[in-house]
């Protein structure tokens, strides 16, 4: 309802490695003690482990040590931009681990900021895959919320650009997260709060025994700013949000060349949805009567009572094994996911003529296979398979108002709402689907060697997908990365043919017949089911190292088939991916990182154009104008940000009275999201879909800290939004834009922790 009703590093922030490592054969910088500072991304094989302590014997450490880096050589980056950040770096941060994984995320180059802590990486819509130790996780239901928290991260790498033929499905960008495991012995205990009624206590386990290793990690969080702020005032009305997460890790090494492994986790978010100020809600019949609704006529939007409740769990078996020039990790797993949203029944028919109770439930089981083996000196070859086989079962009750009918075209196709009957009552409409998916992936690739000096990363894979529409392809990549002897210099080039169908667990289904004649019956009657992206996708940059500087450019251009895009629709806040026809986008990235001793500072800077025309799925969802004006258009896509930048500093003092304390602080830039641009009566359409842009922004975040010696403790105090800007990240218009939503006010946060 709201959609409708908004409508009438130590300064470490470092290893942040903010400049691409593009090259698996790139120089890599020594990572300073007591800073993260950004490293370049070597061979894949030498992404060590932190020497490990704890009870577990030299023997299985060196063995577990060999396994990851096995793991590691089974998923290479070769030719992709790749952008990384480590544990320490994350502590480092301004709000450290105690943050949404989406807000760690926004500092890495050419990922922007949306509502709903949503984010996009190179101007894509909810084109990211995360895996965790190199198993893919099944995509979440959830909008708004973490289903992941950062407390279970030992690195994270934002793989992007021409992507190896390995990775899939998801073409905008890689989350590959290595978790934490149980080599070192430890507890660490936390509490962290502050404004907005924050409070957020936290647990952290980590042990071994023998072969076996584990690591456990579970949080609850309340707070009064669980959503974005429809409102730019410091307080929102109506959005408590209880949140509860946990992780586990568990792996036992069977031998010296095989290790077995349990990845599984599981979140329960309820969230308030957030009022608006100053609106009454009220319909009149066709005489212009006042309708009642349990005998209200008239609601104020402080008094709406919304809500939603999201879970999300998975889990993963996973077999890792190596010996001599052979690696695989062969994976099963499982994930449930459900989103339940509860409307104010009253509030809801008086504001927007309908109040709809949604649920959603999806399931998907699979499994998935990847292999590398060392041919030779030149040659290395990579295979592997991916099978998931989902069902999603969605029900609505929609309580509307019927009209005395609807007045179409000729077409049938265009309409126009009636008014609603004399006197009319609430009916209620129920509708229920059950739908299934599979998918089957196959791919393989050859990292060759031509030369001392380059190296070509050439394959092809296969997806099929067999779901609301039967669609595939084979997408043929080629990656080349160059390394001039005895210089700093790598310098890469690709092209990737991508194969992206809609996200299933989002995929909407209609019985638009149903709602014909009522206060939800759409103006468009046309139905096209979403179609999977295809795309061709051009990447180029370089990376220079130049003593403790490093700088990365990187430039990429993209045309698409059936571009996906998603917008919120409905009053239940959940995304309803649809398709432009044809989609232009390109843009460019630059970053720069330093290091030395304890200091580090980084940035990044991102200008991006995307376009699309001809919308051609789920075109009920929209005006009969904006779809003329869009067939005939090229229009930025609503969450096209033409310039995006983030940056930080860190400093941590190794001695003297300050011995142990650290400050940092970080940034984010943007220069506003598309909205709706109106133009004078009298022209050919009444407004330009997505024509217009937000006022652009820059918000700062401080972080001051001291680890007290070897007693464990840790104390922290956090600024968010130091200056306390105002700015709206959404204006409510755009296409499929559902509300307006503004960034947080400023807030103070403490939090102590206890490691033993």
């Amino acid at each position: 309802m709201r959609a409708s009703l908004l409508k009438s590093s130590a300064l470490t922030l470092v290893v942040l490695t903010s400049a691409p490592a593009i090259a698996q054969d790139a120089p890599t910088a020594a990572a300073d003690p007591t800073a993260s500072a950004p490293v370049p991304a070597a061979r894949a094989s030498s992404r060590k482990t932190p020497a490990p302590s704890g009870r577990a014997g030299s023997e299985i450490v060196v063995t577990a040590r060999r396994l990851n880096e096995a793991r590691e050589s089974i998923k290479p980056s070769l030719g992709a931009s790749t952008y990384t950040l480590t544990n320490q770096a994350i502590q480092n941060l301004p709000g450290s681990d105690n943050q949404p994984i989406q807000d760690i995320i926004l500092q890495m180059p050419g990922v922007s900021q949306d509502q709903f802590g949503q984010f996009h990486v190179r101007d894509e819509h909810n084109g990211v895959q995360y895996r965790l130790n190199g198993v893919i996780l099944p995509e979440s239901i959830a909008v708004f919320g973490q289903t992941l928290s950062p407390r279970l991260i030992e690195r994270m790498d934002l793989v992007t650009g021409t992507l190896p033929a390995q990775y899939g499905l998801r073409s905008a960008g890689i989350i590959d997260i290595t978790t934490k495991s149980g080599l070192k012995d430890e507890s660490t205990f936390s509490l962290y709060g502050g404004s907005h009624d924050t409070i957020e206590p936290s647990a952290q386990l980590s042990g071994s025994s023998g072969g076996t290793t584990w690591f456990a990690s579970g949080d609850y969080k309340h707070s009064d700013l669980g959503i974005d702020n429809v409102n730019g005032n410091t307080k929102a009305i109506h959005d408590k949000t209880d949140q509860f997460s946990s992780f586990g890790y568990i792996d036992h090494i069977l031998g010296p060349n095989d290790r077995i492994a349990f990845t599984g986790g599981y979140s329960n978010q309820h969230y308030q949805i957030p009022n608006p100020t100053g609106l009454v809600g009220a319909q009149t019949d066709v005489n212009s009567n006042p309708l009642s609704v349990g005998g209200v006529t008239k609601y104020p939007s402080e008094q709406l009572n919304e809500q939603q409740l999201q879970t999300f769990g998975f889990g993963a078996i996973s077999l890792l094994h190596s010996a001599g020039a052979f690696s695989f990790q062969g994976s099963v797993f499982g994930r449930l996911a459900t989103l339940d949203y509860h409307p104010d029944y009253i509030g809801e028919l008086l504001f927007n003529g309908q109040a709809q109770d949604a649920s959603k439930k999806d399931v998907s089981f699979g499994t998935q296979f990847d292999s590398v083996y060392k041919l030779s000196d030149r040659h290395t070859l990579r295979a592997g398979l991916y099978f998931e086989d989902a069902r999603s079962k969605s029900y609505t009750n929609t309580n509307v108002f019927p009209t005395t009918g609807d007045v179409c075209d000729p077409s049938g196709i265009n309409c126009v709402q009636g008014p609603i009957a004399a006197n009319a009552q609430p009916e209620s409409l129920i509708y229920q689907s059950d739908v299934t998916q599979r998918t089957y992936s196959a791919y393989l690739q050859d990292e060759w060697h031509v030369l001392d000096h380059v190296v070509l990363n050439y394959g092809a894979r296969f997806d099929e997908n067999d779901g609301v529409r039967n669609e595939r392809q084979l997408s043929p990549r080629v990656n080349m990365v160059w390394t001039p002897p005895a210089t700093g210099l790598t310098f890469h080039a690709g092209y990737a043919r991508y194969f992206s169908p809609a996200p299933f667990e989002l995929v909407a289904s209609a019985n638009l017949a149903q709602v014909f004649n009522t206060t939800a019956s759409p103006s468009i009657r046309t139905d096209n089911l979403a179609y999977a992206q295809r795309e061709n996708y051009w990447d180029a940059g370089f990376q220079e190292k130049i003593g403790h500087f490093t700088l990365g450019l990187d430039g990429y251009f993209r045309r698409s088939t059936h571009l996906v895009d998603e917008g919120q629709f409905g009053a239940p806040i959940i995304l309803t991916p649809f398709n432009y026809a044809k989609g232009r986008i390109m843009g460019s990235e630059l970053s720069l990182n330093f290091a030395r001793g304890g200091f580090s500072a980084y940035g990044n800077i991102a200008y991006e154009k995307a376009q699309g025309t001809q919308i051609d799925s789920n075109q009920y969802n929209f005006t009969a104008a904006d779809l003329a004006y869009i067939s005939t258009h090229y229009i930025y896509l609503d969450h096209n940000q033409t310039w995006t930048g983030s940056g930080g500093a860190s400093y941590k003092w190794s001695s003297g009275a300050l011995a142990n304390s650290r400050i940092s602080a970080d940034m984010v830039f943007g220069s506003g999201l598309r909205s709706e641009l109106d133009l004078p009566a009298g022209s050919a359409y009444p407004d330009i879909p997505n024509g217009a842009s937000l006022p652009d922004y820059v918000t700062f975040n401080l972080s001051v800290g001291h680890k007290f010696g070897k007693s464990g403790f840790d104390v922290r105090v956090d600024v968010e939004n130091l200056f306390d800007k105002i700015y709206e990240i959404r204006d409510g218009t755009g296409v499929g834009v559902g509300a307006p939503s503004f960034g947080p006010r400023r807030g103070f946060f403490l939090g102590i922790s206890k490691t033993i």
